[in-house]
């Protein structure tokens, strides 16, 4: 299967990117409805006391039958400020932290109001940052099924879902700032992966695929 098709997400896990890097056509979902408690607002850091789900407060204008492109950012509350002192505080004394900083900083200190596009702009930062060219394209019509050469990972990639069922990701083992306290765990945040390893992350998710896709 050449082509994959993957709901938006905030800094998604390395299994999200491991399917981009897998297929030569990308496709993000944009004519679905909102699905609360999974990647689309959330993602999973390492900290000191473990793993932590970082959340993004929303308002759905059209109650649950939101579309995923009018969810709106809940900027009541402080949860930019509060984001970045728990990355601070996980990744400052990582090797990549200056680096990375850099690139994400701007996308807590400065307002978004839409879900769809803060996540977008964030996605595409970050492929920009370990410089991948692959193009990624946007759906114009929900389809709640693909065809058979299509890879539909909408609500695969899920904090619901045991990434162990999917056989063509097998995480790679890197350094982890709290593995001493923790051991190796798997499948967090992208930024997770790149604070610690900076861009031989590419090497490490390329290597995570059992079975590459062209």
């Amino acid at each position: 299967m050449s082509k994959v098709i993957l709901s938006i997400a905030y800094l998604p896990p390395v299994q999200y990117f491991a399917k981009i890097f897998q297929h030569s056509n990308v496709f993000i979902e944009t004519a679905e409805n909102y699905t609360k408690q999974t990647y689309r607002n959330r993602c999973v850091i390492l900290g000191a006391n473990g793993p932590l789900a970082l959340t993004i407060p929303v308002i759905k204008t059209q109650g649950n039958h939101t579309p995923i492109r009018l969810v709106e950012i809940d900027n009541s509350t402080l949860w930019q400020k509060n984001h970045w002192k728990a990355i601070e505080s996980a990744y400052r004394t990582s090797a990549y932290f200056e680096f990375l900083a850099d690139v994400l900083l701007p996308y807590y200190t400065h307002r978004y109001s839409n879900l769809f596009e803060y996540d977008t702009l964030l996605l595409n930062s970050i492929l920009e940052f370990i410089s991948v060219s692959h193009r990624i394209n946007q759906t114009t019509l929900y389809l709640p099924k693909y065809d058979y050469d299509t890879y539909d990972c909408r609500n695969e990639i899920s904090p619901k879902v045991d990434y162990r069922i999917d056989k063509q990701f097998v995480p790679v083992e890197y350094f982890q700032a709290f593995s001493n306290k923790y051991g190796f765990v798997p499948n967090l945040s992208i930024i997770d992966l790149l604070f610690n390893e900076g861009l031989s992350a590419i090497e490490i998710i390329d290597a995570s695929l059992k079975r590459p896709v062209e």
